[in-house]
């Protein structure tokens, strides 16, 4: 079949259309390939819950435990990275060519430090370079969530080459400083003389659930329900535009420097009176990417409309901020409540993958042997 016309409009219009989830079933099924070829991805994403529903959900990585345990590795966290680097070695696969015919700025899939490692810079470090070095493939992202403590290990993994997707942004001063941190990430490579040519970077904004705590707060005949989201997306990429602009910047650009695009994560729509690709539809407009679950995907497929709004009216955008203070919404407050709750959804995810890969090693190996974590 040709491509559909409503995404590939959408991908003309500047907007990266990344899938919002990764499993050896879309990948040994054909179903990736299918959504590359048909529904205009370029591109992946994966964290925590996603490899949690898709390796407790599926029985398709049994044999290859199995194998694991047989030769005698026990360890819960060693055999997921063994599980999900080889779905993500996959996708990249599937993905590289996209990444050569955009010359390095599209087709990659991302990969998740644990997310105990969220308040731990060090760590997140010596993990992330691990990572990037067994996956051993340009177009690959490391997801490092955008915490205080993340901010260095972003600034220092971009010195280091490594293509950073930095996850978990909810707040508008976080975004601004992890910009600076990938900026200074990049001046530190160009003052040692290495190549910035190799190096991509996106920030994700979360976005659905920024309007879910929001809207708890306001009656329900407020206009500002379901558009404090909305309008924080269309500030930060005004930020976006500005930020990658100027003498500092175009100091990097003839050494190969790509800015670091912003991309809309938590995009499958929560309340149900919303419409179920709102936001897709506001905020469309160049350089960006937008992560769709896939039930958003083929909304978006059947009845998106593809006009540019990301920045068609930016003073709508402030007045909204503006009266969501004016009526008591301290953003700064849930912005950092959001960061701290996604962190936890994480690692309770993370805790019960791992949960799970202990209870199907116990199914392969004598009561008493497995390790306790």
């Amino acid at each position: 079949m040709p491509p559909n016309a409503k995404l590939q409009r959408l991908h003309d219009a500047g907007v990266s259309i990344w899938l919002d989830t990764l499993s050896r079933e879309l990948l040994e099924t054909g179903e990736f390939a299918e959504l590359v070829r048909d529904y205009a991805v370029t591109g992946a994403t994966s964290n925590p819950t996603i490899f949690a529903e898709a390796i407790t959900g599926s029985e398709r990585y049994d044999a290859q435990l199995h194998r694991l345990a047989e030769r005698g590795e026990r360890d819960p966290q060693r055999l997921f990275f063994e599980l999900a680097l080889d779905d993500v070695r996959r996708a990249a696969h599937e993905l590289r060519p996209i990444y050569e015919q955009s010359a390095g700025r599209d087709g990659f899939i991302s990969f998740e430090c644990t997310p105990d490692l969220a308040d731990d810079t060090d760590a997140t470090i010596a993990q992330a370079l691990e990572l990037w070095q067994r996956l051993a493939e340009p177009n690959v992202m490391i997801k490092v969530p955008g915490t205080t403590a993340g901010l260095p290990a972003i600034q220092e993994l971009t010195r280091r080459g490594v293509n950073v997707n930095i996850t978990l942004l909810f707040s508008l001063e976080r975004y601004d400083q992890v910009i600076d941190a990938y900026l200074r990430g990049l001046a530190a490579r160009a003052d040692a003389g290495e190549r910035l040519d190799e190096i991509a970077s996106v920030a994700s904004f979360f976005l659905s659930r920024i309007d879910t705590k929001v809207d708890a707060r306001l009656p329900e005949d407020s206009p500002l329900r379901g558009r404090v989201a909305i309008a924080s997306a269309r500030t930060a990429y005004r930020r976006f535009r500005a930020k990658f602009a100027g003498p500092g910047w175009e100091r990097l650009l003839p050494l190969g420097a790509t800015s670091q695009r912003p991309l809309w994560a938590s995009t499958g729509t929560k309340d149900p009176r919303y419409s179920d690709v709102l936001y897709v539809n506001e905020l469309i407009g160049p350089e960006v990417i937008n992560t769709m679950p896939e039930k958003t995907l083929r909304g978006f497929a059947d009845h998106g409309e593809v006009i540019r709004t990301l920045d068609a009216d930016p003073t709508a955008a402030r007045a909204t901020l503006v009266d969501a203070d004016r009526v008591g919404i301290d953003l700064d407050a849930v912005t950092t409540a959001l960061e701290r709750e996604g962190v936890e959804s994480f690692c309770a995810s993370y805790h019960q993958l791992l949960d799970c890969i202990e209870a199907k090693l116990a199914t392969l190996a004598p009561a008493g042997s497995v390790p306790p974590r």
